[in-house]
């Protein structure tokens, strides 16, 4: 039977581990209001890049490029966004699910693993990891992004792959995140408003303009989906902290109880020990 002792211990255990899940849900809480302010202030700019790179297949010549040309697909570049850190409820277990599923089309993938949970399940299940990015400090997220977005066109240009997807987690309210794989090379003719803005022209031509567009447009959204992910990580954790500090309060509430009921049945039975006592020597 579990004594006194063990009971307050436990509470006492609980207790500290409450403590830390509260500073946990603080950082996380400060962490969200700081990315998701980030995150609002990218989305603008790339919705903006996303809209002109979109209205560009109107253009005939365009249509020609080689950001915008299909090509028979023999490798798919897939860039995966995960945390560095558990804690976080079912927001790594959700994209990578959605990305793993959206594998599975006969194609040969390559694998750029951002943040340590994706590539260390990821690694276990196989797959082809052409690249790790594990531990980006938040300052460096803009131009880790920029980094990144020079690699897949420089992996697509060259050939090496023929298609690259993104799959991120989408961050809609702080209850709400949605996982998504998108293509976005080449340009998918299939989500393009065709119809271009007549009367513009392009200095010194189209192409080059497209050049140079599309490794910004890129960039934009690696930063746009790195601060989606993030945002969408850091509100699944202060959730999840808050769900624990609940159970903690309940299970401390639950032992107080249990050991109030031991305290006062001891008490109860010294008493009666000792009126019986009393009795057996009138």
């Amino acid at each position: 039977m579990t004594s006194l002792r063990d009971i307050k211990r436990r509470i006492a255990n609980v207790s500290s581990t409450g403590q830390i899940i509260k500073a946990m849900d603080m950082v996380a809480s400060t962490k969200l209001q700081r990315v998701r302010a980030q995150l609002e202030g990218v989305r603008p700019i790339y919705f903006e890049l996303k809209r002109i790179v979109e209205g560009l297949a109107g253009e005939e010549e365009a249509a020609a490029h080689v950001f915008y040309r299909e090509r028979d697909v023999k490798n798919s570049l897939y860039i995966i966004f995960t945390s560095d850190h558990g804690l976080s409820g079912s927001y790594n277990a959700n994209i990578l699910a959605a990305a793993l599923e959206h594998m599975e089309q006969g194609k040969n993938e390559k694998i750029i693993a951002v943040g340590y949970k994706g590539y260390e399940y990821l690694k276990k299940k196989g797959k082809n990891i052409i690249r790790s990015v594990i531990d980006v400090a938040d300052a460096h997220v803009y131009y880790g992004s920029e980094s990144l977005a020079k690699l897949l066109v420089e992996l697509y240009l060259s050939g090496e792959v023929e298609e690259v997807f993104i799959a991120y987690t989408h961050f809609e309210t702080v209850l709400s995140y949605v996982p998504y794989v998108e293509r976005i090379l080449p340009v998918s003719a299939g989500v393009i408003n065709k119809t271009a803005e007549n009367g513009r022209k392009y200095e010194p031509d189209l192409h080059t303009y497209i050049d140079h567009l599309i490794p910004l447009y890129l960039h934009m959204n690696v930063f746009r989906a790195f601060s989606e992910s993030h945002t969408s990580e850091q509100a699944s954790r202060m959730v999840n902290m808050d769900a624990a500090d609940k159970n903690a309060r309940e299970i401390i509430e639950e032992l107080t109880r249990m050991y109030n009921r031991k305290r006062q049945a001891g008490i109860t039975q010294e008493l009666n020990e000792i009126v019986g006592s009393a009795n057996f020597f009138e």
